[in-house]
């Protein structure tokens, strides 16, 4: 439910006098604008210094519409804008003097003309300039650019915006909205902007290959029953467009799986009655741009066009919206505008609106209202829609301390792209608070925690996984470094499931992650001696998940068909194993020999060379007798 917004904006006042040798002054009725009696054009350029100090110039010209008028003062008016050493100079390089009044949240900034340009189509030409330390900000890793949009636009007949962006702070991450033209000049990066172009939105723009953020999450778990059971929580995924590095979990976990919408599932199993609490500690790599990253299946994306509970794209309002809207842009142009944010529900515990009641009440939306409108409308429009929760930061002092004390999340929808293979993140919250343009360019602050695709409400984010009536604070997010260690090395282990003599052998080859990151696209090779004996491709192994494959080592006569040894390879990391061929060959000898000496026996015996005597015994009875 987090904002991001930027609130700068300046205006021009002009105060016109008449020429004292003129009397049409007076007959010029008050509701006369300066905008009537002067065409104004405007270059503003905003040239940011290497360590991020802007030097902001509004070169203004002011062509007189008529004879009779000419300009005494010219006042520039900076709302909610800190500006430093402000000087103004003529066409001749003279300083002009100026008075600054601060009133409230604005300044104004007011020239005064000691000569006249008089005359129909004469021109007065002239310069302010200041310095400005928050327009560009480096947070972590990234170079945040903000410029103000232009709040009048009918006060300028010509207006230009130029934005000089130094070498020095990497290459370009995002810039919103689209410049009319761009190069590449001095060491610097040159954006230029017309008038319509920042109207509405002003500029904003990133610089770096990425964001890293460190966290620090807490999760209670509890079983109430009297047996044994198994328990699961998520944690922060890989996505297109973020990398998460584990350098902590503690407890470890029996194992992680992911499920089917790419979150990961980890599994503990309790004892009765027992209590734990899991730390999981790591960093996250926030890209400029998407990464390639496994395809989800048909099945997949069809579950995620399904109705749901929140998501009633199967409702005849949601369904004739989607019909007009069409695409995933105009849905989320309407969303944006159709809803209006609602600070006073920004609570822990907020019930949830789901799509139909944000529409039956447009202003009383949230983060969850505009996306459960996004997805359903997307959904209903044949577009597998889905929702993410996580962590976006924000300078928004309205939401930073219910952040700071009670997990309140931020969510977004995502889209499916065909042609890029991806789920796109996009923000129509953001983007109805701010202005900004977060459809075609999210920035680099969201931080994904879960998503949610085939269940509208599962798996739970982190945060939500509390116990007793005054759950403390469980997320820690803040921009932090990358991990020394990055790259997972697999542990190979080889386990024998059977090993009888003259039977095949049974074994059971284990590759476990040990972490810190998933490993991706590789190919466990097994190898019997010299010989590929099997090679698959495993697209995704999170850390502490285990590929498992069975092999079997077969048993033959003297050992011909049976390998001196078994290796393991993936990457860089390899396992040799020997068969023990040897007693293989051993055994089969013996078996010959008695083979062997069981034939030439029976040989023999056939031929009679060989006699058995057999012994027969005789027993006599015998009778006694008298004699006489």
């Amino acid at each position: 439910m987090n904002l991001h917004f930027f609130n700068f904006k300046f205006k021009v006042i002009l105060i016109v006098f008449a020429s004292l040798v003129t009397l049409s002054l007076f007959l010029i009725p008050n509701s006369l604008l300066a905008s009537d009696q002067f065409a104004v054009d405007a270059i503003v350029t905003y040239k940011v210094g290497d360590n991020g100090k802007t030097l902001v110039t509004h070169d203004i010209t002011l062509e007189n519409l008529y004879s009779s008028f000419y300009a005494t003062t010219y006042t520039l008016s900076l709302e909610n804008i800190t500006a430093g050493k402000i000087q103004a100079i003529d066409d001749r390089g003279r300083q002009i003097p100026k008075e600054e009044i601060q009133k409230d949240q604005t300044l104004d900034v007011k020239l005064t003309f000691a000569d006249a340009v008089v005359g129909l189509g004469q021109k007065r030409h002239f310069k302010i300039s200041y310095e400005n330390s928050i327009f560009a900000v480096k947070t972590g890793e990234i170079w945040e650019i903000s410029i103000p949009k232009l709040s009048d636009n009918g006060s300028f007949r010509k207006y230009r915006v130029n934005l000089e962006i130094p070498d020095s702070f990497g290459q370009e991450a995002y810039v919103s909205p689209a410049p009319s033209s761009f190069n590449n000049l001095n060491g610097y990066k040159n954006y230029t902007y017309d008038k319509d172009e920042i109207n509405q939105t002003g500029v904003t723009a990133g610089f770096g290959q990425f964001q890293v953020f460190t966290f620090n999450l807490a999760y209670h778990l509890e079983n109430p029953l009297s047996v044994n059971s198994q328990t699961e929580v998520s944690l922060p995924p890989d996505t297109a467009f973020q990398k998460v590095y584990f350098t902590k979990i503690d407890p470890k976990p029996l194992e992680v799986r992911i499920d089917s919408d790419g979150n990961y599932i980890a599994v503990y199993k309790l004892s009765a009655r027992q209590r734990i609490d899991v730390t999981v500690d790591g960093a996250v790599q926030i890209f400029a741009g998407f990464r390639q990253f496994p395809i989800p299946s048909p099945d997949v994306l069809k579950s995620n066009l399904l109705p749901t509970t929140y998501w009633q794209s199967d409702d005849s309002q949601i369904k004739s919206l989607a019909q007009n809207l069409k695409t995933p842009e105009a849905i989320y142009n309407f969303v944006s505008e159709k809803l209006k944010y609602d600070f006073d529900r920004v609570k822990p515990n907020v019930v949830r609106m789901g799509a139909i009641n944000a529409l039956a009440n447009p202003t009383q939306a949230i983060c969850m209202e505009f996306t459960d409108l996004f997805i359903s409308l997307a959904r209903a429009a044949g577009i597998p829609a889905r929702e993410v929760n996580g962590y976006a930061y924000t300078e928004n002092k309205d939401l930073q301390p219910l952040s700071l004390v009670a997990d309140v999340l931020h969510s977004w929808p995502e889209y499916y792209d065909p042609n890029r293979g991806i789920w796109v993140p996009v923000d129509p919250t953001w983007g109805s608070t701010s202005g900004v343009d977060y459809f075609n360019k999210l920035d680099l602050r969201h931080f994904a925690f879960v998503m949610h695709g085939v269940s509208d409400r599962e798996p739970y984010a982190p945060g939500s996984y509390k116990l007793g009536p005054n759950p403390q604070k469980d997320v820690f997010v803040s921009f932090g470094q990358l991990p020394v260690n990055r790259n997972s090395v697999p542990r190979i282990t080889v386990t024998t499931d059977r090993n009888i003599p003259f039977l095949d052998m049974l074994y059971t080859v284990s590759v476990f992650n040990s972490g810190p990151s998933t490993m991706y696209s590789f190919y466990p090779t097994i190898y019997f001696d010299k010989n590929m004996y099997t090679r698959e491709l495993v697209q995704i192994l999170p850390p502490f998940s285990t590929y498992e494959k069975k092999i079997k080592i077969p048993y033959s006569l003297l050992g011909k068909n049976t390998p001196d040894s078994i290796k393991i390879v993936v990457n860089e990391t390899q396992v040799s194993l020997s068969t023990n061929k040897s007693q293989v060959v051993i055994n089969s000898l013996i078996v010959l020999f008695v083979l062997f000496i069981i034939i030439v026996l029976s040989v023999l015996i056939k031929l009679k060379k060989i006699k058995f005597n057999y012994a027969k015994f005789t027993r006599k009875s015998t009778k006694n007798t008298d004699s006489i």
